[in-house]
């Protein structure tokens, strides 16, 4: 919503700046009115589109093989800044 207000808000700036009659000998300032309103517009469609790709995930490795008698438990601690949960082998 906010880019849409802003292209609108450029073109009626960049038309009060324009002359009020146009004739076809200053076909100029035409052509470098429609060109900006035209690349706002095409630009703010850029801006607010979605990347084609997805952002990088992280993967955790698989752990090491367990010995027999041995599995993987999800112990939590307080590392001083908050809880953190680590994986640990546990054998009995």
């Amino acid at each position: 919503m906010k880019n849409t207000a802003a292209v609108f808000l450029a073109a009626a700036t960049i038309a009060g700046l324009l002359p009020a009659q146009a004739s076809a000998r200053d076909g100029v300032g035409a052509g470098i009115a429609a060109g900006l309103i035209g690349g706002a517009i095409v630009g703010g469609a850029i801006a607010s589109s979605r990347s084609v790709y997805p952002a990088p995930v992280y993967v955790e490795p698989a752990p090491p093989p367990m010995p027999p008698g041995c599995y993987w438990q999800r112990q939590r601690y307080w590392d001083g800044y908050g809880w953190v949960y680590q994986p640990v082998r546990v054998c009995y």
